[in-house]
């Protein structure tokens, strides 16, 4: 009579450990839990990064890195749909000295943030449809998509109930203005965001 080999159970990863073991194996990728779902964006390319980094000048030169306020490229907001839920935008506007307001899995306190913004890339669906409902359900005031596909900025405000009830579409060619209440006075041009080259 044989022996069958006895194999160990394998051990189920929690969704972060999923997260985090994904993140590992794919360097540069964004890893994300959003709704309860993993999401994996891959790495930028330059036309992506020019409008972040476009924004991040802007923001910068209008003094919100300065003083009450602080901009961020990449960091982690706690998200209230699910017991791990997070998100990474591309950029950020939140209150400043806030290092203290880390929540578990290094994701931050959804009251600081001011601003999320997002570049479309992959994932458009996300950034038009379960990020808009993620970051009105956290609160954060303004949400900024910067819509490259379908060439244009939307400036989405007044979150209640899990939806923006404000919807600002901009166009090529226009300037808009940003809410004050990011905490400067802030002008933008929809061709210099989108990173048309001049």
């Amino acid at each position: 009579m044989s022996a069958a080999a006895v194999e160990e159970p394998m051990e189920q990863l929690t969704l972060p450990e999923a997260a985090e073991l994904i993140s590992n194996q794919l360097p540069g990728y964004r890893v994300e839990i959003i709704g309860g779902q993993i999401t994996v964006t891959p790495t930028p390319n330059m036309s992506h990064a020019r409008s972040v980094k476009r924004f991040d000048r802007l923001f910068i030169e209008a003094g919100l890195d300065d003083g009450e306020t602080e901009v961020w490229q990449n960091i982690s907001i706690r998200l209230p749909e699910g017991p791990f839920d997070y998100a990474v935008p591309d950029l950020a506007v939140t209150d400043a000295d806030s290092d203290d307001r880390v929540m578990e899995h290094g994701a931050y306190d959804p009251a600081i943030f001011r601003l999320v913004l997002e570049v479309t890339s992959s994932n458009l669906s996300d950034d038009l449809k379960k990020k808009p409902f993620a970051y009105a359900s956290a609160g954060v005031p303004i949400y900024v998509i910067v819509d490259r596909t379908n060439r244009r900025v939307m400036v989405l405000t007044d979150p209640k109930d899990g939806e923006y009830r404000l919807h600002a579409v901009h166009h090529p060619g226009q300037s808009f203005a940003l809410p004050e209440s990011i905490g400067a006075a802030v002008t933008l041009s929809v061709d210099d965001v989108l990173a048309v080259k001049k």
